[in-house]
């Protein structure tokens, strides 16, 4: 292990997480951020079944599917944590804050070009971690995309103006994975419709 990961820094847990985390981020930023979304997506996968829990009738127990965690947390792994990464990289690049009309601009880059296929991509990938066929995919494209992209472009359209105008580049993968915690947790629930 690093001799700078060894020894935590003093004071109370929050802010010794907070260091590690900064540190880790510093050090492995790729490997930080998708380690993130693994686990805030896998807790937003629990989220989504202890809220339908709740939901259900008192006295009829479901014991919790730690394989829909799972699944998420590969995605988050895998393709939130590196996408977004990598993408947050290039629009700074590509839309430089100096730019006219640069907010906007980045709005609409998010919004209109990367948030489709962004979509498209986990309900595929989702099917393949289920052991679904093609045909399961085609038919969940047509019952819940076009539903999940309008409800991502309300939820989502606030929070990405405020993450790639003003929040810090090395945060804005975890300021957008904070809010996926709900977000995977409403992709969940429809998931089981």
């Amino acid at each position: 292990m690093c001799p700078a990961l060894s020894k935590p820094p003093p004071g109370p847990l929050p802010r010794r997480l907070l260091a590690r985390y900064l540190l880790l981020l510093r050090l492995h930023p790729l490997l930080t951020k998708a380690a993130s979304s693994a686990v805030l997506s896998a807790l937003g996968s629990l989220l989504s079944q202890f809220i339908e829990r709740s939901r259900k009738k008192p006295g009829s127990s479901k014991s919790l599917d730690l394989s829909g965690p799972l699944r998420f947390a590969i995605y988050g792994f895998l393709f939130t944590g590196p996408l977004s990464h990598y993408f947050y990289l290039y629009l700074e690049q590509l839309i430089p804050s100096n730019v006219p009309f640069a907010m906007v601009k980045r709005l609409l880059l998010d919004r209109l070009v990367v948030a489709p296929p962004f979509l498209l991509l986990f309900f595929f990938v989702m099917n393949l971690l289920e052991g679904k066929n093609l045909s399961a995919f085609a038919e969940k494209i047509k019952s819940g995309y076009w539903v999940a992209l309008k409800m991502n472009w309300k939820v989502w359209t606030p929070v990405q103006f405020i993450n790639v105008n003003y929040v810090p580049m090395q945060f804005r993968v975890l300021f957008g994975n904070l809010v996926a915690l709900f977000w995977f947790a409403y992709l969940a629930s429809l998931k089981k419709r």
